[in-house]
């Protein structure tokens, strides 16, 4: 067993993990963190997306140990209290979801698409970008409209509650 350490939604945790232990059952199974979703366990489907140190990484690909010392931020994370994130506002304003599996992987990766691009975002990059994100549900064009909602509301590069 190892011991992690690790900031996490802004708040220092800390667990003995075996070196195997992924950050996705870290999030899920030690802390409780059940928003980050295990889609495919192959990095395939874009459903365990969290933060770490402010870059969108699959948690199914990353050790726990490797995390640890670094800033995560979940889905549960990104809102501001009762208030969602200006993200999960456009989710839901435009009907990005359907079951809701992929949403918290997808608006994780929205987020860090918005950040990096800001408002100059455009419909060809949120395509090429969510590529790695499945959803099985939606033919994306809602979430795409959800993502360039948001990103125009952007009022700086930076909107994400990190």
């Amino acid at each position: 067993m190892t011991d992690v350490s690790m900031t996490v939604n802004g708040r220092e945790m800390k667990g003995s993990v075996e070196d195997r232990t992924l950050l996705v059952q870290f999030l899920r199974d030690n802390l409780g963190l059940t928003g980050t979703h295990v889609g495919c366990d192959t990095s395939q489907c874009g459903a365990c997306v969290v933060h770490v140190d402010g870059k969108a990484v699959k948690s199914c690909t990353m050790l726990a140990v490797q995390a640890s010392g670094a800033s995560v931020t979940t889905i549960e994370g990104i809102a501001n209290g009762v208030e969602l994130h200006p993200v999960q506002a456009a989710f839901r304003e435009h009907h990005g979801l359907q079951c809701g599996f992929c949403t918290p992987g997808m608006i994780m990766t929205a987020v860090d698409m918005i950040n990096r691009h800001g408002s100059s975002l455009d419909e060809k990059t949120v395509r090429e970008e969510l590529d790695g994100n499945i959803c099985r549900c939606t033919g994306y064009h809602n979430i795409v409209k959800a993502i360039l909602s948001a990103a125009g509301a952007a009022q700086t590069p930076a909107m994400a509650a990190e």
